[in-house]
């Protein structure tokens, strides 16, 4: 169960329980992370019951429930629904996960809703990303070449785009970030798990020609090298992706390029 972070200097209590909808039978309890920066009595776990006889049978189809019928000021995020996005990451049942694709009937008793842990909280459910995209936009994201643009596209044969499965998939959700311990203790310095698959996207590409200066900027005891593979990355990540992997990837590369 990954740790729950709370705001600095600050205990959760025991908050608002909200009224059962009026005639329902077949309720669900959602106990869920409320925190605001415009309020003095915060945090706390509020307690809601949804109508499952109206409600979809996801947990983000419960808080928006509980949003739109019971409790407007409940903050979230969300966009596509279909576990596109990376949008509604938040910690779900003591696992980050993706609520859009979370179903209420994998959780067994009340369904504990937190924001992803280790992250400061804008509000509610809702954690601020500053650090973590700062981060990727250090490990600079996008085709690098050299060559004379090609006329019309660059090519890639099918071996070398069959070695993007399994980092282009990712979503930059931070659900595996956010569950990193070293990440936990050296997010300042420690590039995490979801920006270093992403670094490590770049560098297999065949169609980049900056894998030295992309090598260059990762060898640093902090940036790349935290990594202990504690493998919470892999558990974690809902497209089942493994950033260790591709962590343990790159230090081959450095290990290589030293030869």
């Amino acid at each position: 169960m990954v740790e729950i972070s709370l705001p600095k200097n600050s205990q959760v209590k025991e908050g608002k329980t909200w009224p059962k909808p009026e005639g329902a039978t077949n309720l669900r309890e959602f106990r869920i992370y409320r925190w605001s920066p415009d309020d003095d009595e915060n945090p706390s776990i509020d307690t809601y019951y949804v109508d499952m006889d109206d409600c979809g049978p996801m947990v983000l189809d419960g808080l928006l429930y509980i949003k739109n019928k019971i409790d407007p000021t409940l903050t979230l995020r969300r966009s596509c629904r279909e576990g596109i996005c990376g949008s509604c990451a938040m910690n779900i049942d003591g696992s980050n996960t993706l609520a859009c694709i979370k179903g209420m009937d994998e959780i067994s008793n009340s369904i504990k809703v937190y924001p992803l842990p280790h992250m400061p909280v804008v509000k509610d459910l809702v954690p601020d990303l500053t650090v973590p995209y700062a981060q990727l936009t250090s490990i600079q994201p996008w085709l690098q070449t050299v060559s004379p643009e090609p006329a019309k596209e660059w090519l890639q044969s099918h071996e070398d785009r069959q070695k993007l499965d399994g980092l282009y998939e990712c979503i930059l959700c931070f659900c595996c970030q956010t569950s990193c311990p070293s990440y936990w203790w050296n997010g300042d310095r420690y590039l995490g798990p979801a920006v270093l698959l992403q670094a490590y996207r770049w560098l297999i590409d065949s169609r980049d020609e900056a894998t030295g200066e992309r090598l260059d900027n990762l060898e640093d005891p902090f940036r790349l090298y935290r990594c202990h593979t504690i493998m919470n990355c892999a558990q974690t990540c809902p497209k089942g992706l493994n950033p260790a992997k591709a962590i343990a990837e790159i230090k081959k590369m450095m290990v290589e390029r030293r030869v």
